[in-house]
């Protein structure tokens, strides 16, 4: 945690009681932080930066230069805290109901499966980024052995909804911002990742209506994933560019 001067006076917004989610409008760790916020019942306010124009303040603050970062009030000053998983942890840490374990190796589990998440997103990244056919597939290809292992993972754990049963988790607010990517892909080719695994496709279904998880982007998130996915140029935004005309 970076902490600010008391005044806090390179900051164009004042933080208060409640904290402050700095944020990029299509990034999906700053999902991970809200569907938190939101399960903990947590008032927030959401301040999104433009990250190829990303501010003074927010560079100063942000040793990676990546969001989310979460200011939180501490006394007479201002504290940074960045990294979702990070962010994650404090909250759960101090903030209830909690959404890890309690057993500290089941904790320690679930830590290692909201890795996986990231991971996933990285593979997602190669899919709407790759330049010709056989990238992409390399890419799909991976994402259908990621989505056949967390199906036999749903199903020897037994009836759900969630990743862990019947209660939520950390671990299903990592996966779904992982699973809204594919709202807006699946219109666009059918990837065949999710085909013929049912414990996969109801945990969608159950993250998909989850309150937290819809407020977690605001309603023009698909199209603007969509442009978004359009402008890396790939085999998926020459596909999404074709079918728009």
């Amino acid at each position: 945690m970076k902490p600010l001067p008391a005044s806090a006076t390179a900051l164009p917004f004042t933080v208060g009681d409640a904290p402050v989610l700095v944020s990029h409008a299509l990034c999906p760790y700053v999902q991970r932080a809200s569907i938190v916020l939101a399960e903990k019942g947590v008032a927030f306010q959401r301040v999104d930066i433009d990250l190829a124009h990303k501010p003074d303040w927010f560079t100063a603050l942000s040793p990676l230069g990546k969001t989310p970062m979460l200011l939180l009030r501490e006394g007479d000053g201002v504290t940074a805290l960045f990294e979702s998983a990070v962010i994650c942890d404090y909250l759960d840490e101090t903030r209830a109901p909690a959404l890890h374990p309690a057993a500290p190796l089941a904790r320690a589990r679930h830590r290692a499966w909201v890795e996986v998440a990231s991971a996933t997103l990285n593979t997602i990244w190669q899919l709407y980024t790759a330049r010709d056919d056989a990238a992409f597939d390399t890419a799909r290809r991976a994402l259908r052995q990621r989505a056949v292992q967390l199906d036999a993972e749903l199903a020897a754990r037994g009836p759900g909804p969630w990743f862990a049963g019947a209660a939520f988790s950390l671990v299903d607010a990592a996966f779904a911002p992982v699973w809204r990517y594919f709202e807006v892909i699946d219109p666009i080719i059918d990837t065949g990742v999710f085909a013929e695994l049912p414990q996969l496709a109801a945990w969608r279904d159950a993250l998909a209506r989850r309150g937290s998880v819809r407020e977690a982007v605001r309603s023009d998130y698909p199209q603007r994933l969509r442009e978004f996915i359009v402008r890396q140029g790939g085999v998926l935004g020459q596909r999404a560019q074709a079918l728009a005309v």
